[in-house]
């Protein structure tokens, strides 16, 4: 599988609490090799985000990502419950 990180994405993982990234990075590993694991909670999107998934980093932060096709994902937002949905 294919993974690409937005702009947004970047800039919003790089002011995240590096112990947050390195869950993402653990997290991104386990999605690649059983991206239906239970622990990450992949699941499609309504409302404002109803091209996207989400998948669960921690217990209160997520990664939201597009996926282009079944082999390329591109990972857009990464935020708190509260960041993301509001």
């Amino acid at each position: 599988m294919e993974v690409y990180r937005t702009k947004t994405f970047g800039k919003m993982y790089k002011k995240l609490p590096r112990k947050i990234q390195v869950q993402f990075e653990a997290r991104l590993e386990l999605f690649l090799q059983y991206p239906t694991h239970p622990i990450l909670h992949v699941h499609s999107l309504l409302g404002e985000y109803e091209d996207m998934w989400s998948m669960n980093v921690t217990g209160d932060y997520r990664a939201l990502f597009y996926k282009d096709n079944e082999t390329v994902v591109i990972f857009a937002l990464i935020g708190t419950h509260s960041e993301l949905y509001g």
